[in-house]
């Protein structure tokens, strides 16, 4: 099963060269700076969602209350600066509210033992709800003058590269130290391939389901503030787009597996730059959206099938642990 994930990995990645450089020749504009400044910031953001969707679906999760976690919080903050609260205070109220909907979604999953479809699925309504009839009512939240000072957050350049991409590189980094050098992230292997095993070898499996959700709603206000800083606004209608399902998509796609405890921040890495190009060259192409999204929908959908041929979850292999 190994060699078949990895030939996954190998193969989308030989796609990506492959429409890179089909598009490089007969787009025209693709290979400009500006449209290459848009592909690398729009494929940070897909990828530093794409990393905290992992830690969870690697867990044998899933956190469908990362986009509106990820827009939501990210709106706030942009609402208390412009309100007159300080810098400080507005990014740590902006995190608070994200990490307290994570580790809500945590709680409810490991405790309470609700599936994590269907609670953060809930959870992704309760958070868009609450955060506009509460906290913020525009659609739109604009980047303040206040802010101004960290607008370089997703908006600023080092040695002519992007700090969306370095700031993808990090959390990438970051990610990859976590899940294979740490505890907590041996744990969530081991729990995604057998949790009762995992439970039964010592393992805080509770705990640790917490601190999943916890690191994907951090993650996504993260990539929140990026992507407001980088626009100077947050568009809250995008909780309701299908950013979500090409979080799943890069995820998936890259190799890891839902069936939990397969694949890492590599995978999210082949993945994301696969569907970044796509997109991108699609948008130069005029392709209409919702055409767009058929197209997504048939590679997600193919994905989920290679995922269940390529890492197959029965009985006796969750008996086992060996998938």
């Amino acid at each position: 099963m190994r060699s078949l994930a990895v030939s996954q990995e190998k193969i989308v990645l030989l796609i990506a060269v492959v429409l890179f450089v089909g598009f490089s020749v007969f787009l025209k504009g693709f290979l400009s700076s500006g449209n290459l400044v848009t592909l690398v910031r729009g494929v940070a953001i897909l990828g530093i969602l794409g990393v905290g969707m992992a830690i969870v679906v690697i867990g044998r999760g899933i956190d469908l209350t990362i986009v509106a976690i990820y827009a939501m919080s990210a709106a706030w903050t942009l609402q208390l600066a412009s309100l007159g609260v300080s810098i400080p205070a507005a990014l740590a109220l902006g995190f608070l509210l994200a990490l307290a909907a994570g580790v809500i979604n945590g709680v409810l999953i490991a405790y309470l033992e609700i599936p994590a479809l269907f609670c953060t699925l809930g959870m992704a309504s309760l958070v868009y709800g609450f955060v506009h009839y509460a906290l913020v009512p525009l659609q739109v939240v604009y980047l303040p003058a206040s802010l101004n000072a960290i607008s370089w957050i997703g908006g600023g350049f080092v040695f002519g590269a992007p700090t969306p991409i370095l700031f993808f590189a990090l959390i990438s980094f970051l990610g990859f130290v976590f899940l294979r050098f740490t505890k907590p992230g041996r744990f969530i292997y081991a729990i995604g391939d057998n949790v009762l095993a995992a439970r039964i070898s010592g393992a805080p499996v509770r705990p640790i389901i917490v601190l999943q959700y916890g690191l994907s709603a951090s993650i996504a206000y993260l990539a929140g503030m990026i992507t407001a800083t980088a626009v100077s606004s947050m568009n809250t209608n995008v909780t309701n787009s299908s950013l979500v399902a090409d979080v799943i998509l890069v995820v998936v796609l890259g190799g890891v597996g839902l069936s939990g405890g397969r694949g890492g921040v590599r995978n999210v890495i082949v993945g994301t730059l696969l569907i970044g190009i796509l997109l991108n060259g699609m948008t130069i192409m005029n392709i209409e959206y919702t055409l767009q999204n058929v197209i997504r929908s048939l590679i997600l959908l193919a994905a989920i099938v290679i995922d269940s041929i390529v890492n197959p979850r029965d009985e006796q292999t969750a008996q086992q642990g060996d998938i």
